[in-house]
């Protein structure tokens, strides 16, 4: 049974949706009346917005399953649209891009979605298309953050490796961290990433801790990138990290941070964290905190 509070959100965003896609032209068979539809049209503006992009890379970015993605690539390669090549760097994958006609008919749909959005703003006054646009961006990064994907991942993998390195960028950035990139495996540990579009968004992960905290997980290199901080996607990655832990029979949780990340120490405390005394020897860390899990 949905809380009154979740429904009335979730009708709230059914009702958006239903606005949203009856006046930007979702609905008809040929998008913007360019005699594509939606699909395909997302698909060539994808393409063309990042200059030619490998097959796999359009699958993460806009989340398709590999058989949608083949026949919609079909659809504009039949068209003349698109050429798929091979990647000149790496036989093994395939490189999307766009023809000289597709170029054209890029440049077409990027004028009309211009048009269509200036269409449905010019009528509201300065004031409220400022409020339009603020409360636009609030929902297109909530909605984000709450449809991201949280997998596990080896700390050797690709996005784990991109996330190691913007984690050690910014504490480099705002404490003068010196400590390296890039993690070992570690007996018992685990490693979550958040994707969004293909992209490192959030990152974290659990190993056992010290001897001086038996029968606890400690959490490690827990990051979110700056640009979805006030998302709530901090909370659901140290929630997903306290379930792993649960999950492997750990009863408690500590953590060690430094005191110039106020967003950290505060995610901690509305988390249920508590400060506890050094448990370890970590010369970075200023701060140390624990909860139970039971």
């Amino acid at each position: 049974m949905q809380s009154a509070e979740l429904s009335e959100t979730t009708a709230v965003l059914r009702h958006f949706n239903r606005t949203y896609t009856q006046r930007v032209g979702v609905l008809e068979e040929s998008f913007l009346g360019t005699g594509r539809p939606l699909a395909v049209s997302r698909l060539l503006f994808e393409i063309g917005r990042s200059d030619g992009a490998s097959v796999a890379d359009l699958r993460r970015r806009l989340d398709l399953d590999s058989g949608q993605l083949s026949r919609t690539l079909r659809y504009l390669e039949r068209h003349g649209l698109i050429e798929t090549v091979p990647d000149e760097s790496d036989g093994r994958r395939r490189l999307a891009r766009l023809t000289a006609a597709g170029r054209q008919a890029w440049l077409d749909l990027d004028r009309r979605s211009e048009a269509k959005a200036t269409g449905i703003v010019e009528a509201l006054t300065p004031r409220q298309r400022a409020r339009l646009a603020e409360a636009l961006m609030t929902a297109d990064l909530l909605v984000r953050a709450a449809t991201v994907q949280l997998r596990e991942v080896e700390v050797t993998d690709p996005l784990a490796r991109r996330a190691q390195q913007a984690f050690v960028d910014e504490l480099h950035e705002r404490f003068g961290f010196a400590g390296g990139a890039a993690d070992e495996p570690e007996p018992g540990s685990t490693f979550v990433v958040a994707t969004s579009e293909g992209s490192p968004v959030a990152y974290g992960g659990i190993r056992p801790a010290p001897d001086t905290v038996p029968d606890a997980a400690e959490v490690k290199r827990m990051w979110v990138h700056s640009d979805w901080r006030g998302a709530g996607l901090g909370s659901r990655m140290l929630r997903h990290l306290e379930q792993l832990a649960l999950e492997r029979g750990y009863r408690e949780m500590v953590l060690d941070t430094n005191g110039a990340l106020a967003e950290a120490i505060a995610l901690y405390e509305r988390s249920g964290y508590h400060r506890i005394e050094r448990y370890n020897d970590n010369p970075d860390a200023e701060l140390f905190f624990r909860k139970s899990l039971r």
